[in-house]
């Protein structure tokens, strides 16, 4: 007597397709963990008000980057990685030359480089001189001799007399702040490792 065993369908053909749908699954489900995530992150940096300059620094890298695989992996990080770390720490800052840092008031403007402008550059860029001011109770001050115009922003006066030169505080001068926490970045990036079995799971069909 002869038996003979036949697997309909085919075993291999069988665990291809599962492998496929694996793959699949994984793939899909990084992907949208690795998206959620980014979206996550950029919601928060916009909502605590730093701007969508800042947010657009949050990218997600994808890989394999093209095909399936059970190994799919996503990566999501900053390309400004100490200004939104900063805000995710909520940091005590000094200077790195151990003595004073130079916080800017509304007169002092912008830099023409985008953020805070140093106290020789805004020199160089107003040609008046700061003079130091130091008190006992309170920040100590940069201050200048000089206008206000329209915008609130300390200029030369053009006048041939002293009408209208205010002493202005241009700087304030602090050891060391703290910045205040603005960010939960390790709290969205567990609720996606948390999320990425579920993702699978339903994302599974042969």
């Amino acid at each position: 007597m002869k038996l003979k065993l036949a697997i309909d369908p085919d075993i291999v053909t069988l665990m291809a397709a599962e492998v496929a749908a694996g793959e699949r699954a994984v793939t899909t489900a990084m992907r949208e963990a690795g998206t959620g995530l980014k979206s996550a992150w950029r919601g928060q940096i916009t909502g605590a008000g730093l701007g969508t300059r800042l947010a657009n620094s949050i990218r997600l890298a994808t890989y394999p980057k093209s095909g399936e695989s059970l190994n799919a992996a996503a990566l999501v990080w900053s390309k400004a990685p100490v200004i939104v770390g900063a805000h995710d720490t909520g940091p005590l800052i000094r200077s790195k030359h151990g003595f004073w840092l130079a916080i800017p008031t509304a007169a002092a403007g912008k830099s023409t480089r985008g953020g805070r402008i140093s106290p020789g550059e805004w020199e160089r860029r107003t040609g008046l001189r700061l003079r130091f001011i130091y008190r006992l109770r309170g920040p100590s001050l940069l201050v200048a001799e000089a206008r206000l115009n329209t915008k609130g922003r300390a200029v030369v006066s053009r006048a041939k007399t002293v009408r209208g030169l205010a002493t202005v505080p241009i700087f304030l001068l602090v050891p060391q702040v703290k910045l205040r926490k603005r960010l939960e970045l390790v709290r969205d990036a567990e609720r996606a490792v948390d999320a990425v079995p579920g993702l699978i799971v339903a994302g599974w069909v042969s």
